[in-house]
């Protein structure tokens, strides 16, 4: 289902009864909607929560912005280095703006607000921006945006940076393999046949590269967001992996202290990825954190 919102249009899914609680669930770097496992959509809607995923602006069948440039990487990190605010085509204000806007669309005046990764940088800034419409925020294996924060594993770098430019399905299914083989859990693996399912079928739904380019500039060009988050007054239950080599557990911990009243939730063996073994905890933390919110 598509709906307008903020002058672009956003793919997303409801599951679950419109009068039930809403959960927005926003997506990271790259990432369509399907990769929020159905499993726990589903765990999360028996929980008594509608649920909503959605494709963010760029990627998967929302709206691409083609007519924008793809900046230069390397660039914005200089940019970013000598501290001042490079030109991109949006940023994480942006995308948080767009998930407003699909609320409006579908009519819902507060929501809990739950992302991933680049998601849990723009659900932080929901929460910043709007905190009216925010029940509670859940910021899952992400980051403020702090410099002096340790960098990825050069593994995990290498699997983000260098991403193939050929068009061959097949190569980039292969690459894609390996990003989640390097980047996910070690304590809890996931089956390589499941990995490549999941991603041949996310690449025959929707490939672009010049997408995740762009995501990725708003990402920099955000730069360090602690101060918003300090703004922050919505109850918040920061979730990280303590084997995370892309997004580091160091970063999980800086959220939970910068926003205000934050409860961290450090779950050991988890890396860069969910994998359906801690389906279970995740819910579990994001149950407590809705009653907690008194909305649950």
């Amino acid at each position: 289902m598509k709906a307008k919102a903020n002058g672009i249009e956003i793919e997303y899914e409801s599951y679950g009864s419109e009068g039930d609680p809403a959960v927005l669930l926003i997506m990271g770097l790259g990432a369509q909607l399907t990769r929020w496992p159905m499993p726990f959509v589903e765990a999360l809607v028996a929980r008594g929560y509608r649920v909503i995923r959605y494709d963010n602006r760029d990627i998967g069948l929302s709206t691409k912005l083609d007519g924008a440039p793809v900046p230069n990487i390397a660039g914005l990190m200089v940019a970013r280095f000598f501290r001042y605010t490079p030109k991109v085509p949006y940023l994480l204000s942006d995308m948080a703006a767009d998930a407003a806007g699909l609320l409006d669309a579908l009519g819902i005046e507060k929501a809990h607000i739950m992302g991933a990764s680049m998601g849990g940088m723009i659900a932080q800034t929901f929460a910043a921006d709007y905190p009216e419409r925010t029940l509670s925020l859940m910021s899952i294996m992400s980051s403020t945006g702090n410099p002096a924060l340790p960098n990825a594993s050069r593994e995990a770098m290498a699997v983000l940076t260098k991403r193939p430019k050929t068009k061959d399905l097949e190569t980039i299914i292969a690459f894609g393999v390996r990003a989640e083989q390097t980047i996910g859990s070690p304590g809890y693996p996931v089956d390589p046949e499941i990995i490549r399912a999941n991603v041949t079928r996310d690449l025959k739904r929707s490939i672009s590269p010049a997408g995740f380019g762009r995501q990725m500039a708003a990402i920099v060009a955000s730069g360090d967001r602690r101060k918003a988050l300090a703004r922050i007054t919505a109850p918040t239950t920061v979730l990280h992996g303590t084997d995370d080599p892309l997004v580091r557990i160091a970063a999980g911990r800086d959220t939970a202290k910068t926003i205000p009243g934050a409860t961290l939730v450090e779950v050991p063996g988890m890396g860069h990825n969910l994998p359906d073994a801690l389906i279970p905890v995740v819910v579990d933390a994001f149950d407590a954190l809705a009653t907690r919110a008194g909305v649950g």
